[in-house]
């Protein structure tokens, strides 16, 4: 599989730093979000004001399910470092087992000669690593023999810190992912009241805000018109808008990524991933794996990316429409490119 991720910086130490930043930056978004949102709505609102409302709902929800993503991602990349760590560390011991062994026969034959090395005792005691501190005793075993034990010393503790570390940073950032979760709910409360003030609407109301999709810009609308069809850009391209059709009519679920329900993010990253092609897991990271390029050259299976935050995405279909999972209790479906502010187009 082709895989555009960007590379992560090296070292557990740096994750498990990083993770706390994100707690603070995730706890902080909770808040902002959480303080912006209504707690209640009037039903003598105007039709206006309820889709302007639903609106905001709606984009904070998008904006909740990529933090939530992005620490989903970020925990399961720290686990696969966390295994990788307890393999060396066990690789390590064996390595210390077999010298131990080797030892312990030089022992027996020793003892059996009259004696045992005082040195070599000390190095078949249950703590040998305290003794390597000891001058004295190195000044007994074979250099050869304080070389290996020293890289092994050296080792387990690189190997203790690193898995330190590790465990340290995937407890920040599983409560990271619990305080989006906690943010999620809220949305998902609020969302729920405004579908049933959508629900006081007129039917012609309703249905208009639906084919819609949050824009009510129809200058933005109008803005993918004079796009042309065009054919993909690549292969790759091709087989990814290929998925993105079938995937048309299954449901916007949080956080989910296929391959029968999906949030934005995840039906893109789904998508490409049915061409052999890795794509992040996050709108954000998704602009960047690839090469950018006016919306005016866009061609089928381009990403699109809206807001200012690229908080939400959807994959180019031609003739100005995109493909994209748009909200909850929505399904995935084909909209004009101009629904949202475009912020960027990417081509993999």
């Amino acid at each position: 599989m082709v895989s555009h991720r960007r590379s992560s910086q090296s070292g557990l130490g740096f994750a498990a730093r990083g993770s706390a930043a994100l707690a603070v930056s995730t706890a902080a978004a909770t808040a902002v979000v959480l303080g912006a949102a209504p707690a209640g709505a009037d039903p003598q609102q105007t039709p206006a004001a309820v889709r302007a409302k639903v609106d905001r709902l709606y984009e904070q929800a998008e904006k909740a399910t990529e933090q939530y993503n992005k620490a989903g991602e970020r925990a399961g990349r720290l686990r696969t470092l966390i295994g990788q760590a307890q393999d060396r560390a066990a690789r390590g011991q064996e390595r210390i087992n077999r010298m131990r062994g080797a030892l312990g026969s030089v022992a027996g034959s020793q003892y059996r000669s009259g004696g045992i090395d005082p040195a070599l005792a000390l190095l078949l005691s249950s703590d040998p690593d305290s003794y390597l501190d000891k001058a004295s005793v190195l000044e007994r075993v074979s250099e050869r023999q304080a070389g290996v034990l020293r890289e092994l010393q050296q080792a387990r503790r690189t190997l203790g810190q690193e898995r330190t570390e590790a465990a340290h940073g995937l407890t920040e950032l599983e409560r990271s992912r619990a305080a989006v979760a906690r943010h999620k709910r809220a949305v998902e409360g609020r969302l729920a009241e405004a579908r049933r003030l959508l629900k006081t609407l007129p039917a012609d109301e309703r249905g208009s805000f639906d084919r819609a999709s949050r824009s009510g810009r129809d200058e933005l609308t109008a803005l993918g018109g004079g796009l042309p069809g065009g054919l993909p850009s690549s292969a790759r391209a091709a087989a990814a808008m290929l998925a993105a059709q079938r995937a048309v009519g299954l449901p916007y679920v949080w956080g989910a990524n296929g391959p029968s329900r999906f949030d934005c993010s995840g039906l893109t990253q789904w998508a490409y991933a049915q061409a052999g092609v890795g794509l992040p897991r996050t709108s954000q990271a998704q602009r960047y794996a690839g090469r950018q390029i006016p919306l005016s050259q866009a061609r089928p299976g381009d990403l699109v990316t809206y807001r200012d935050d690229a908080s939400h995405i959807g994959m180019y279909a031609g003739n100005g429409q995109v493909i994209h999972a748009p909200y909850p209790g929505a399904a995935v479906r084909y909209d004009p490119v101009g629904m949202m502010p475009v912020s960027s187009v990417t081509r993999v």
